[in-house]
């Protein structure tokens, strides 16, 4: 599995909870049709954690990169109903940082070419 990582803040004046209905409604979306496995967001608590990386944590569970770049491929596409869900999410995010991770070690892991 991987895992695309988003962390942002909020801009000002924006509902936190507005913000989490669009995440959940444009990635559930994307999850229903198939095009991402998963998705979760998440918010600091008690101010634990790099001011950096931002309040919010969307993170993006994909089969592999094919799924994660046909997901992109529709996406960028910038039009249908995709794209409204898309737009009210970013209408609210600020200060957007994105990282991919992988679980490890991965079932493609060849065993004996460790590195210490």
């Amino acid at each position: 599995m991987d895992v695309y990582h988003i962390w942002c803040d909020l801009h000002a004046g924006t509902s936190d909870v507005e913000f989490s209905d669009a995440v959940h409604a444009y990635l559930g979306r994307l999850q229903d049709e198939g095009r991402i496995a998963g998705h979760r967001l998440t918010r600091r608590k008690l101010g634990l954690g790099p001011r950096s990386l931002g309040e919010f944590h969307i993170e993006i569970d994909v089969e592999d990169l094919a799924q994660l770049d046909r997901a992109f491929g529709e996406v960028s596409r910038r039009d249908g109903p995709i794209e409204s869900l898309h737009h009210a999410v970013n209408r609210h995010a600020a200060r957007v940082e994105f990282a991919l991770y992988r679980d490890f070690p991965d079932p493609r892991r060849a065993r004996g070419g460790e590195r210490f």
